[in-house]
C-alpha cells in the first residue's frame, strides 16, 4: 500500500502544536477591514484552535 499524502490545503492552514493542539489562523482578517472595528481586528490577530470534535479529521490530513 502507497504511503498517504499530506493535504496540501491542510498544510497551508493548520500547524500542529508541541502539545497535540492544532491552530489556525482567524478568518475574516484579509480584507473589507474598514468596516470592522478595532476590537474585532485585534481579536482576530490572535490563532485559534481546532475544536475537539474536527481534530482527527485534520489530523488525518497532516500525516507526513
Amino acid at each position: 500500500m502507497p504511503k498517504m499524502k499530506t493535504h496540501s490545503g491542510a498544510k497551508k492552514r493548520f500547524k500542529k502544536t508541541k502539545s497535540g493542539k492544532i491552530k489556525h489562523r482567524s478568518k475574516n482578517r484579509s480584507h473589507i477591514l474598514t468596516k470592522k472595528t478595532s476590537k474585532r481586528k485585534r481579536r482576530l490577530r490572535k490563532d485559534g484552535y481546532i475544536s475537539k470534535a474536527d481534530q482527527a479529521r485534520v489530523k488525518r490530513m497532516l500525516v507526513k
